[in-house]
């Protein structure tokens, strides 16, 4: 039987960091009062585009396969905060990679994008459609952070993370998933004016940026993603106990708590690292199974849980047995390019039109 397995795996990450104490200054909030409440000490700002952390992301992932770029067929760009519209980004990706033999395409899901992308990209190998995929799971959402809104600003951070998929004859790869959505509340999570709503010319995804009831979200989050996770454990043939790692979406340190509750998973089968990125929305997901794998908390045959919550109001889990191979073929130099700007210097445009804006609501 013809199965879909990750085969490689990498992350990209920003170097300059914004941190509780930098967000003291600008909006009314404490450390502490972040850490109580998200459990997020700092978040990284990429000053540079999105794609070139997808491309670095992409580079390690395709090294830890052993693979060359002109080997994939495909390429997945999972993200909600795309770098152009038209084309899609995964077009630039695809091209700074030298992926000259694959496709490739956007997929957004936000926060459970990855998930989706990890989905529709299995179902693809194990059909026999193509042969090996390149997801990847980036985000800016800087671009779109109100930097005068403390229920928002203090949560989102940028990234990548990229696996790379592969067919296998082992019993590894996907058991089950589930795939969710709740359209009738979808406003409850968004950026209203990232689209062709609205007037032309008038438009601009800052003008409002990411509005979130966070109340609202929190509830439907620790809901589904619980909900979401055992009911692919239960499909996969598996119970509660069985699970080796849960690896949740990184928004709020209380949703994942929760989720290991509803799992009765002790924190040592839970993998976090919120404190440190924040919420990177797709990219949290592969970010922290990257980390996971360098440090070993993921072993051969592992029964693994991604569960996940995004605007949409989408939800996703995954159960899916790791194969056999849990460190890189190879390694690659890539990285992120050092900043010649300081975070404020990278913040200022935000900071200068945020202020500048008459909020309304």
């Amino acid at each position: 039987m013809r199965n879909a397995t990750i085969t490689g795996w990498g992350k990209a990450l920003p170097p300059l960091v914004l941190t509780n104490t930098d967000l003291e200054k600008i909006v009314d909030t404490s450390d502490e009062w972040i850490t109580t409440r998200t459990g997020i000490k700092e978040r990284r700002i990429s000053h540079v585009e999105a794609t070139d952390l997808a491309t670095v992301a992409g580079r390690h992932a395709l090294a830890a396969a052993g693979l060359e770029p002109d080997a994939l067929d495909l390429v997945v760009n999972a993200t909600c905060t795309p770098e152009s519209l038209i084309p899609a980004s995964a077009s630039y990706v695809q091209a700074k990679l030298g992926a000259t033999n694959a496709g490739a395409m956007d997929l957004n899901a936000n926060c459970s994008g990855f998930i989706y992308a990890l989905v529709t990209a299995s179902a693809m190998v194990s059909a026999g459609v193509v042969d090996r995929v390149l997801i990847i799971g980036v985000e800016k959402l800087s671009y779109v952070m109100d930097l005068t809104d403390r229920s928002t600003c203090v949560l989102f951070g940028d990234g990548a993370g990229a696996v790379v998929v592969e067919p296998t004859d082992e019993p590894v790869g996907l058991a089950a998933s589930e795939l969710g959505v709740d359209g009738t509340v979808a406003d409850i999570l968004c950026v209203p004016e990232f689209g062709t709503v609205g007037s032309p010319g008038v438009r601009d995804p800052r003008r409002a940026g990411i509005k979130m009831e966070g109340p609202e979200v929190f509830r439907r989050a620790v809901t589904k993603m619980g909900e979401a996770s055992l009911h692919v454990i239960a499909e996969a043939g598996w119970r509660p106990e069985e699970v080796d790692l849960l690896i949740p979406h990184q928004a709020n340190q209380r949703i994942i708590d929760a989720t290991a509750r509803r799992l009765k998973l002790d924190p040592a089968r839970v993998f976090v690292n919120i404190h440190a990125y924040g919420n990177t929305s797709a990219a949290t997901i592969p970010v922290a199974l990257t980390e996971a794998l360098e440090q070993g908390r993921v072993k051969p045959r592992a029964k693994i849980v991604f569960a996940a919550f995004g605007g949409g109001l989408t939800w996703a889990a995954a159960a899916l047995t790791w194969g056999d191979r849990v460190t890189p073929i190879a390694t690659s130099d890539a990285q992120v390019p050092e900043p010649d700007r300081t975070v404020w210097d990278v913040l200022a445009p935000n900071l200068e039109f945020y202020g500048n804006q008459e909020r309304s609501g």
